[in-house]
């Protein structure tokens, strides 16, 4: 039976990147592996079929002898060069199974460990004026920096490293498991596959000395709690060459005085006296723009709210305004004088003679209670 075409296994076109060829084995090799279909001789061929078209796709030498002369170009027995892939089973599998999926277990073979820098977050407390404005922090945040005793190489001065003799400088042990060839960093040199003899006294070896390092962060306006700001490879320093990682600034606002925040919008409670609310008036409420006046009508009940629209916070993506909501609280007056005694109290015998009239709430009530007890 003719073979498959490689590029036709993989799913990949003729000119395919080796990234391409990379992740159509990934894809194919986690579909088709054995231990998700154990009992599917079909998936065991497709897996096998996969990892052959893989190892000659992604060596530069076979792609080439293949593209030219196809099967017969990477066959030992018709003469296309050393090793074949053996008769049965998983043979030789191992190796490509560890260059597609040795980043999960520590690199690849022939690497050393290459990792990025984990992400940090800085939490950043603010005002509500920053958060609504706008500001420019400072911040102090730890880096770690090449060390300037041994200028990174972890040795004393006047010394060098050496090869690892356990790895040979690879960085990687290999482990057999059944089938499976794995790697792992090698625990002597810990994937670094050097082995530093005298260490530099400044950094204890590590070639990286930690340091305060300051960043300005600028806050844009209408950013809100919990909001976060991305600073790219601000983060902690990559492994054996890696990137580094982000820092994350995470914001905090702080409690304010008078306003209450809900997403663009602001709430404050402003406390009026019994004869404005009854009479009507007008008051100055604050904002955060200074000072606006507000003008309060005849009869205004404890706990109504006046809207001023266009006064709350700008919206940090679209710019639109929130609103600004003024919830008016009617105070009773406290430390009465005795004239003022005498005055409430005559302005309470002459509602008292009219109250349906006057306190249409009380009456509403006082007939629901009479209903609920059947009086």
């Amino acid at each position: 039976m003719a073979k498959k075409d490689y590029y036709d296994i993989l799913g990949v076109n003729r000119d395919a990147s080796d990234d391409d060829i990379k992740k159509a084995y990934r894809k194919l090799a986690m579909k088709y592996h054995p231990d998700r279909n154990p009992d599917s001789k079909d998936a065991e061929e497709k897996f096998k079929e996969a990892k052959e078209a893989y190892e000659v796709l992604s060596d530069a030498k076979k792609r080439d002898s293949y593209d030219r002369f196809g099967h017969a170009g990477v066959d030992p027995s018709m003469g296309g060069g050393p090793g074949g892939f053996g008769g049965g089973g998983f043979e030789g599998f191992g190796d490509a199974f560890s260059d597609i999926f040795g980043d999960l277990f520590g690199g690849g073979r022939g690497r050393s460990n290459v990792y990025r820098g984990a992400d940090l977050r800085y939490n950043l407390e603010i005002s509500l004026e920053e958060a609504a404005r706008g500001a420019e922090k400072t911040i102090r945040i730890p880096t770690i920096e090449e060390c300037e005793t041994c200028h990174g190489t972890g040795a004393k001065p006047g010394t060098h490293a050496t090869t690892c003799p356990n790895c040979g400088g690879s960085g990687q042990m290999r482990i057999q498991q059944g089938f499976f060839s794995l790697q792992q960093p090698c625990p002597k040199c810990h994937g670094s596959g050097r082995i530093i003899p005298d260490p530099c006294r400044d950094c204890g070896g590590a070639g990286r000395v930690k340091r305060q390092k300051t960043l300005e962060v600028k806050i844009p306006p209408g950013i809100d709690e919990g909001m976060r700001l991305r600073h790219s490879g601000h983060g902690e320093p990559g492994v054996n060459g890696g990137p580094p990682g982000d820092l994350y600034v995470e914001i905090h606002i702080r409690q304010h005085s008078v306003f209450e925040r809900e997403h663009d919008d602001l709430h404050c409670e402003m406390p009026i006296s019994f004869a404005t609310a009854a009479l009507g008036g007008e008051i100055e409420i604050p904002t955060l723009d200074g000072l606006a006046r507000l003008k309060i009508p005849a009869e205004t009940q404890s706990g109504k709210v006046f809207r001023l629209r266009g006064k709350g916070i700008k919206n940090v993506r679209n710019q639109s305004h929130g609103d600004l909501m003024c919830h008016v609280v009617v105070e009773t007056p406290v430390n009465l004088t005795d004239r003022q005694r005498e005055l409430l109290f005559e302005f309470d015998e002459i509602s008292k003679r009219n109250g349906d009239r006057h306190n249409p709430k009380a009456k509403s009530f006082m007939d629901k209670v009479k209903d609920f007890f059947g009086t």
